[in-house]
């Protein structure tokens, strides 16, 4: 799957200068000004012609952190435009391009290789690590303080939402103007360069999300000022196919645009040691109306997707590739000798509104929970990201499930409950399970990306944090009886929808140490001597209650520790409300 149809694109550095090369087949003429002062054209130089629409030049004395930008003429105006493959821009908005070595001192880093049963991943939006001053955005540097206490959390992969220079230099990430740009205020490139080296040193790989389904109304619009119907230009589809509800969905069938966006990929995993990419909105990829509805599929999305992951896997092949979409089609996460688009894993929401549905609480689309929670793709487990909650289900006119649990008053016992619960379903279900950051101690309102996360929770809900400490061990099988959650395998073994209780077996190999059931109680009611008949016979220890006064002072501890299902195969248990208890048996 070659894609690329010309090297060398950007700046490219030597010792006696930088060689600059752009795309702009509509322009009459290109000039490169550097260091670049706004209407000040005496230093800037002519670039020669190539084939293709190409521009380029060799600029002797030229070197790393100067400025440029390239002007080009059109015939009847000269456009000021930075060069689409800056690796660094002074600032976001209305910025200059600037000329950037890659000579980051890596000291013997590797990135990591953690299998997919044994990913434990935790959003994380940059801009609200700032636990200094609230006046100003979070950075890497705030972050990598807070990478001991991920550790000890049990987290081993970190989810980036995108931090690529974003129009206002603030905001989700997902409005990026400058897809090979790191944000400034975040540190920009040495600092994530400096943020990931961090994570590896303490065993934590890193997933970048990345955004290729629409670009802002940024330079690369009417980049060298041709365009058709009033639209995009060279990037963009020119037709109804470049409409997208944020911005211009770029042409994936032009071979120079496709190069643009598996370039960044590759840039991201060689230059960056990242361990995983989260592409945003594949749906809206693939097809106009980010459907399943075939009538309105992009062909040319299809086959740059299965580019994207086939240069990721070739250079990283551990490397997890992450799709978002809404999509049941199977061919997101099919491999390429299928004709799959050959992703890892998909990240959809139906895991997290089915379980406040089975909580009985609001919820943009009705999702039949234990339907869910057998659900694969592919007949494989770990090709799907679970989680409670994340940006999307957190935001949009939503709030967090604590808050949304109790609104106005997200510490409550009851949202302290269900947060647990949440989290222990999601932990222990087959699938790679997500956290969205602060949900471990209770991090109140809706996701937005200027409310700072609130560390001094820390300390008012350590318990929280204990027993999502305890429920990732669990999945982690650190103690050597609970193999089961890192195999793929699950059977319904119990399901009362009048109590609204319901019991699930995990299983790897199967056996002692390695079969676990889970028994929930999703209702606000609390269930003495309740009898269950178990899957399997036996001596049964209680490795995590939910309801332990460890966790919280005023939770109502079942007494309970072992169960025996020699007599009959059932269990007698006391289910308090919103409740989760984690069972193994001994070796």
């Amino acid at each position: 799957m070659g894609y690329q149809v010309k090297k060398h694109l950007g700046v490219t550095l030597f010792r006696s200068g930088a060689e600059f090369r752009v795309w702009a087949p509509f322009a009459k003429s290109v000039a490169v000004a550097t260091p670049y002062v706004a209407y000040d054209t005496s230093n800037q130089v002519a670039m020669q012609p190539e084939a293709d629409g190409y521009w380029s030049v060799l600029i002797k004395g030229a070197e790393a952190g100067q400025t440029y930008k390239f002007l080009i003429d059109t015939g009847t105006e000269i456009l000021h435009r930075n060069d689409p493959r800056a690796k660094a821009v002074t600032t976001s908005d209305n910025g200059d391009s600037v000329i950037v070595a890659n000579n980051y001192k890596w000291d013997n880093d590797q990135p990591v290789n953690i299998p997919h049963e044994r990913q434990i991943i935790y959003e994380m939006h940059i801009g609200t690590f700032n636990r200094r001053d609230p006046s100003t955005q979070g950075t890497f540097y705030d972050a990598i303080e807070k990478l001991d206490y991920l550790k000890d959390l049990g987290i081993t992969m970190i989810e980036l939402m995108p931090v690529t220079s974003m129009a206002r230099s603030h905001g989700w990430g997902y409005n990026t103007n400058a897809i090979f740009s790191v944000e400034n205020a975040y540190g920009g490139r040495h600092g994530l360069m400096e943020f990931v080296k961090a994570c590896h040193q303490r065993g934590i790989g890193v997933i970048l999300d990345l955004v290729y389904n629409h670009f802002i109304d940024t330079d690369l619009w009417q980049y060298d000022g041709w365009s058709e119907n009033g639209r995009g230009g060279i990037y963009f589809y020119n037709d109804e196919r470049g409409d997208t509800p944020w911005g211009g969905r770029p042409d994936y069938g032009r071979p120079e645009v496709r190069q643009f966006i598996i370039d960044n990929v590759v840039m991201w995993l060689k230059e960056y040691h990242i361990d995983g990419i989260r592409l945003d909105s594949t749906a809206y990829m693939r097809n106009t109306t980010g459907s399943d509805d075939a009538r309105y599929d992009i062909d040319d999305a299809w086959t740059l997707l299965q580019a994207i992951t086939w240069e990721a896997h070739k250079i990283r092949p551990d490397a997890i590739m992450i799709a978002e979409d809404t999509s049941s089609n199977e061919h997101i996460t099919k491999p390429h000798n299928e004709n799959g688009c050959g992703f890892d894993a998909q990240w959809q929401l139906n895991f997290a509104h089915a379980i406040r549905h089975k909580l009985g609480m609001n919820t943009p689309v009705i999702v039949d929970f234990c339907s869910e929670l057998l659900h694969t793709y592919n007949n494989t487990a770990f090709k799907r990201i679970t989680f409670s909650d994340s940006h999307d289900t957190a935001a949009n006119g939503r709030v967090r499930l604590n808050e949304a649990a109790t609104p106005g008053n997200p510490g409550s016992v009851i949202a302290r409950q269900r947060t647990i619960l949440a989290s222990a379903l999601t932990i222990t279900s087959p699938g790679i399970p997500m956290m969205l950051q602060g949900q471990e101690f209770m991090q109140e309102g809706a996701f937005n990306d200027w409310q700072l996360l609130e560390w001094e929770k820390i300390e008012r809900f350590g318990g929280i944090i204990q027993a999502h400490k305890d429920l990732i061990a669990l999945r982690l099988n650190t103690a050597g009886v609970t193999a089961g959650l890192l195999g793929q395998s699950i059977a319904m073994f119990h399901e009362d929808d009048q109590s609204n209780i319901i019991g699930y077996h995990r299983w790897d190999q199967g056996g002692p140490s390695d079969d676990v059931l889970v028994i929930a109680n999703f209702s606000g009611e609390t269930h003495e001597n309740y009898w269950i008949r178990l899957p399997i016979a036996g001596k049964w220890q209680v490795r995590f209650n939910s309801s332990w006064k460890g966790y919280s002072h005023d939770f109502h501890e079942t007494t309970i520790s072992e169960c025996n299902t020699e007599i009959d195969g059932a269990a007698m248990f006391t289910l308090h409300k919103y409740t989760v208890l984690i069972l193994s048996q001994d070796r």
